[in-house]
């Protein structure tokens, strides 16, 4: 199943407090590349933080892995989940036109 996880820094923490974790959180996040667990990794344009494509078994999955990262431990950030899939809709689409 493919997951979008998209993390939220937590209530009074700034980009200033998790930078020093970056370089180990980055390295954890590549092993999970290389696992083929982290499909997509993309930043916020608007804010700091990650935008991150899973394949999972499902969400219960998802989280379980990404609560090891050490920013979610220390309780920095937090990750919010959807699962996604192909768009089913063309057909309707298609029906309403011919």
């Amino acid at each position: 199943m493919k997951i979008v996880a998209i993390d939220h820094l937590l209530y009074g923490v700034t980009f200033e407090t998790i930078k020093p974790h970056l370089p180990a959180e980055l390295k954890t996040a590549w092993e999970l590349y290389k696992k083929g667990i982290i499909r997509e990794f993309y930043n916020k344009q608007d804010k700091p933080g990650v935008v991150i494509i899973m394949e999972c078994k499902d969400v219960d999955s998802a989280r379980k892995i990404l609560n090891e990262l050490s920013l979610v431990k220390e309780k920095y950030i937090a990750f919010d989940f959807y699962p996604i899939s192909a768009f089913t809709g063309w057909e309707a689409i298609f029906k309403d036109s011919e």
